[in-house]
């Protein structure tokens, strides 16, 4: 079966406009122009349009969608079973804060109380999905399949005065970082300060303390951009002050 553009934006769910610019930018061409010069779509592009959708919501670049599916490499199989996984944990995420807020629901009716672990079990699992999503590789890489496991089950234990006193702390090594990175010069107390609250910081999900450890950590964040960028963000230069404070500062 073959679309017109407005048949097959109206069958996507889209915007006329929106092919079009697929076509501009040659993300989607149609599969033949017609004698009346009308853009004409096939199987082919039908498909091709619901897999760039599938990545669009995944949050992926139309630059990058492009680069990945013009790729003579790219499995558009593969393409879909990735998706299919996606989705499924998406459903895992979404099915677990419906059983919260129900869970809720019938506490505030007067059924039975949420533990405090059962308020943020879904926050908490979602947040432990997110860092996995984007750290998971390096870190098990660098402290081992063990050791992260333990980390992610102490997270999930995690009580709500825990989690609260993890966020105050969280605040005040920002304040410090910002203070120690925009200070022309830092003083002892200041990389000392910092690098014992990230420390008190990371023993929430640590199970173990080592130094070694804790500076392997701290030369990640200056050497991973998507690190440097995190602490950067609070301040320039934050990332290289935070990494001097606890390899060159830190007490034994």
């Amino acid at each position: 079966m073959e679309y017109t553009v407005k048949g097959l934006a109206a069958l996507a769910g889209v915007s006329t406009r929106t092919l079009r610019y697929y076509d501009q930018i040659d993300l989607l061409k149609p599969t033949r122009i017609s004698e009346g010069g009308y853009r004409i779509y096939g199987r082919e592009t039908v498909d091709r349009l619901q897999l760039i959708l599938f990545y669009r919501a995944l949050g992926v670049r139309l630059e990058e969608i492009k680069r990945i599916m013009d790729d003579p490499d790219f499995d558009a199989l593969a393409a879909l079973e990735h998706h299919h996984a996606e989705l499924l944990k998406e459903q895992d995420r979404i099915a677990q804060q419906i059983s919260n807020v129900e869970k809720t629901i019938r506490s505030k009716k007067g059924g039975a109380q949420m533990s405090d672990q059962e308020k943020f079990e879904g926050f908490k699992k979602r947040k432990l999905e997110e860092n996995e999503a984007k750290y998971g590789e390096e870190i098990r890489e660098k402290y081992g399949e063990e050791t992260i496991r333990q980390s992610n089950r102490k997270w999930m234990n995690m009580t709500e005065q825990d989690h609260n006193e993890m966020n105050v702390l969280e605040q005040r090594l920002a304040g410090i970082l910002k203070e120690g990175a925009t200070s022309p010069e830092p003083s002892e107390e200041m990389y000392r300060q910092a690098a014992t609250l990230h420390k008190e910081w990371l023993m929430y999900t640590w199970t173990d303390y080592s130094k070694a450890a804790h500076q392997g950590l701290a030369e990640m964040y200056v050497e991973d951009p998507r690190f440097r960028k995190y602490y950067d963000d609070i301040a320039p230069g934050a990332a290289q002050f935070l990494r001097d404070a606890i390899v060159d500062h830190m007490d034994e």
